[in-house]
């Protein structure tokens, strides 16, 4: 039985049929082994079959390797083999392997070999968090190992998936220990901490593997010194020790201030001032501690006309810790007879007493400061008591009272300037003779541009949404005030206008469905923008992804496959690729392909998208093949559908031999009369192929052995099958005439035939003839070949003449009422031979489906 192969059909496809012909022999070749590097460039020589099997060769498959089918030689393709790629789930084992299997020698043996592809290091190690933050208290002791919870991984196998570890930037502080299973790091600590000396330390911890070329990464490791409770509050050495102050002073006047520190931080620091229990009852009746500031205030308005000092302890209590202490000296002047007054002269805009100055502006002058008041307290000078933004500058006995550097609005929207009158004693203690407190306002001006809660928005929304759906809100704050802190939104010019942004609000919403499968992702830009003069405007990105819903069946790529594919492919054999397509993504998009509603032999491989056979095909039986595919795709809740038709036409290959008709046997026999005149048909061969086209084309011709004995009068017509007389018979020709005739097709490579005998007794007497035997045939069984052009095979037997014999004798004496019978018979047979000649002139007329009825063959 031939095979064809369809023109529709790969090479890949064919090959892959032809593995399942059952006489190829399958040798497996596991002693055949290839080592590969993996990543080689294309072209390099990886082995050859030829030192195991001789030529020709075939690979069967074409990834990553390919091979000159003359010399066995097995080179690497364009596309490069990436072990890591190519074996996941072995990336730690010790071998990658591929098999192959390729068709070799002339007699087609499949056999299979091994590619082992060898690990290069072209995987560097590879941390999963970068960052590495570890806390570690300050009183931890030297040689404390404190675990690193991180690894680093390397796809890499053998020594270039080794990994070792190193710390870089530690100053000595700490150092590694690692396992020998490199399952454990440890990080040591060498050298005594203080938080209060250092606080943090960074490193890189950096992982190196053990290739030829070694390759790195490192990761940034912080360390954090945490405090403990081990340092006390102490007093500074210029904490103020005397001070003097007026007998006139007012309540709650702040006399001076002490301070203590702490080295540690949070609670550890907390400092807690309080007066000592020896002071006296006096101190405590004119002043107060603040506990908290360590303020010293007078607790009560002064109306002393005598001079007095008096003296307070002070102690600073931490938790855990002895109080520290400090002395201050209170001496309290008599009061003045006449107070000292400052006279405020504005410059910048001001409005009772309070002047106004737009922020950001440069160091300015903003009033002229005199004092005024009782003479004999010379000597005395106006000085500026608190940390402020200003500053004081003598000219002139006067002062100039100006910004010492610009002022915030979004910081701090007003300032009150203390300003003292003050002179020192002939101690050389500061004696404060009065106080004025100037206020300053400032005016906002618009040097802050809005900004976004979050500089991006990311949200998800199903496509086939809602008109008019709301997305999000973004949000922006602006420091400035009043108008300048008022807010709008926009989107940027360009922006789809299915999207929509309230100004006022900052609420984006769509006006439109969404479609995925026309885009799955929108970036937009919003800008918020002040009220000011001139405005200021910041931007933010908001990032839509449009999720999937099943809305799209599968469509396929016509609604109509036809397909041709020859009969007789053994089952499983490729008839078409099937395409369809489904825009949805994921499962939605994920189509399974099913023949429905027929009995056709023939089912849908989904792993390639390829119809194939399930049984044999004969075209004889059915030419063509109506059927239909149904496309479902898995989308949830419901699957969506779609279903294109497919025509198989079966494609002929020679596998019918030419079917006799007539003659029905062998053993028929058809009387000649000797009177025939040349040229006259004196039977026909009918013969049928149920094949079509060429293969189906019968011609008839005459075969007989080497040499021919004697010609033959009778001839077969090459194509119409009819037998006529060539020359007028003669009396040598009287007898039986056995003709042997081959039928054969033109199919290719190789027709088929089928032989008949033809059997012709020529004879006076036009009496039935019959034979008890078929002839036997006696030349060559090769009928393959042109016939020789011999026309005839004659065999006489002794019988056949016994016959002859007996009808003459019994001719001779029958009557003429027979002989007239006999014309008769003669002339019927004549008009029949006629009406075979005019009603049967073409093989295309005879009926093709007469196999049962027929056809019979010995």
């Amino acid at each position: 039985m031939g095979h064809g192969t369809p023109y529709n059909m790969t090479l890949s496809g064919l090959l892959q049929s032809l593995l399942l012909v059952v006489h190829i022999r399958q040798i497996t070749c596991g002693s055949i082994q290839f080592l590969v590097h993996e990543e080689l460039d294309p072209g390099t020589l990886v082995g050859t079959l030829s030192k195991h099997f001789p030529p020709p060769y075939q690979l069967l498959t074409q990834e990553y390797l390919w091979m000159d089918t003359n010399t066995g030689n097995i080179y690497t393709t364009e596309q490069k083999m990436d072990r890591e790629y190519v074996c996941p789930e072995e990336t730690k084992a010790e071998e990658c392997i591929i098999l192959h299997n390729a068709v070799v020698g002339p007699s087609g043996d499949l056999i299979q070999f091994q590619v082992i592809i060898e690990d290069i290091n072209d995987n560097a190690p590879h941390f999963e968090n970068s960052e590495i933050h570890l806390r570690v208290s300050e009183d931890v002791t030297v040689g404390t190992s404190v675990p690193l919870d991180v690894h680093a991984q390397d796809r890499d196998i053998g020594q270039n998936g080794e990994l070792r570890y190193c710390l870089q930037g530690s100053g000595g502080a700490f150092t590694l220990k690692v396992d020998e299973d490199r399952f454990s790091i440890m990080l040591v600590v060498q050298t005594a901490l203080d938080r209060e000396t250092q606080d943090l330390y960074k490193m890189q911890l950096v992982a190196t593997d053990w290739g030829a070329h070694p390759l790195s990464a490192s990761a940034a490791l912080t360390v954090t010194v945490t405090d403990v409770d081990d340092n006390c509050p102490s007093f500074s050495s210029d904490s103020p020790h005397t001070v003097t102050i007026q007998g006139d002073s007012p309540k709650n006047m702040v006399v001076t201030q002490v301070t203590a520190t702490d080295p540690d931080t949070g609670p550890n620091a907390a400092i807690v001032y309080s007066l000592s229990p020896k002071v006296s009852e006096r101190a405590k009746k004119f002043f107060n501690l603040d506990r908290r500031t360590g303020h010293i205030r007078v607790a009560q308005d002064l109306h002393s006309d005598n001079s007095e000092e008096l003296v307070l302890k002070v102690l600073a209590t931490g938790p855990h810790c002895p109080p520290a202490n400090t002395k201050v000296t209170i001496s309290v002047l008599p009061k003045a007879n006449q107070e000292l007054t400052i006279k405020v002269r504005f410059i910048v805009e001001h409005q009772n007493q309070t002047m106004a100055l737009p922020e950001n502006q440069p160091p300015t002058v903003l009033a002229v400061l005199e004092l005024e008041g009782d003479s004999s307290l010379k000597g005395s000078s106006l000085a500026i008591e608190d940390d402020v933004p200003f500053s004081l500058n003598p000219q002139n006995g006067k002062y100039l009272l100006s910004t010492s550097k610009p002022l915030d609005y979004e910081i701090k929207k007003e300032h009150n300037i203390p300003v003292v009158v003050h002179r020192r004693s002939a101690e050389g203690s500061v004696i404060i003779l009065s106080r004025q407190v100037i206020k300053v306002l400032v005016t906002d001006v618009n040097d802050n541009a809005p900004l976004f809660s979050q500089s991006h928005y990311q949200l998800a929304v199903e496509e086939n949404n809602q008109q008019g759906m709301s997305l999000l809100r973004v949000s922006a704050s602006d420091a400035d005030s009043r108008y300048n802190s008022r807010v709008t939104y926009r989107l940027e010019k360009y922006t789809s206008a299915i999207f929509k942004m309230d100004s006022v609000t900052g609420q984006l919403s769509v006006s439109a469905p969404l479609d995925r499968e026309q885009q799955d992702l929108y970036k937009l830009t919003v800008f918020a923008r002040d009220s000011g003069s001139p405005p200021l405007e910041s931007q933010a990105t908001v990032i839509i992804r449009v999720l999937d819903q099943n809305d799209n069946a599968p469509v396929f790529l016509t609604p109509h496959f036809i397909f041709f594919i020859p009969e007789n492919v053994p089952p499983l054999a490729q008839v078409g690729k099937i395409e369809v397509k489904d825009p949805d993504e994921g499962e939605n998009g994920y189509t399974d392909l099913h023949v429905v509603n027929t009995s056709a032999p023939f089912v849908v491989d989904n792993a390639r998208g390829t119809l194939r056979t399930t049984s044999n095909l004969d075209r004889e039986t059915k030419d063509r093949h109506e059927l239909y595919v149904l496309a479902s795709d898995n989308g949830n809740p419901v699957a969506l559908t779609s279903t294109a038709r497919v025509t198989v036409f079966v494609e002929d290959i020679n596998d019918n031999q030419p079917k006799v008709i007539l003659p029905s046997s062998n053993s028929s026999c058809q009387t000649v009369s000797p009177g025939t005149l040349a040229g006259t048909i004196v039977t026909k061969i009918y013969a049928i192929d149920e094949d079509s086209g060429l293969n189906s084309e019968i011609t008839y011709s005459v075969v007989t052995p080497e040499p021919a004995e004697n010609s033959s009068p009778f001839q077969v017509d090459l194509r119409s099958g009819n037998i006529t007389l060539s020359q007028q018979l003669l009396r040598k020709d009287m007898g039986m005439h056995h003709l042997f005739i081959v039928v054969r097709d033109n199919g290719k490579p190789t027709p088929l035939y089928t032989t008949v005998w033809v059997n012709l007794l020529v004879n006076e007497s036009m009496e039935h003839c019959y034979l008890d035997r078929a002839p036997a045939w006696t030349g060559t069984s090769d009928l393959v070949q042109s016939p020789s052009k011999a026309p005839t095979c004659e065999v006489e037997t002794m019988k056949y003449a016994q016959v002859i014999f007996i009808t003459g004798l019994g001719m001779l004496s029958a009557s003429t009422g027979l002989l007239l019978v006999s014309a008769c018979l003669c002339l019927k047979n004549r008009g029949s031979l006629k009406k075979n000649k005019m009603g049967y002139t073409g093989e295309n007329e005879i009926p093709l489906r007469l196999k049962d009825k027929y056809y019979s063959e010995e």
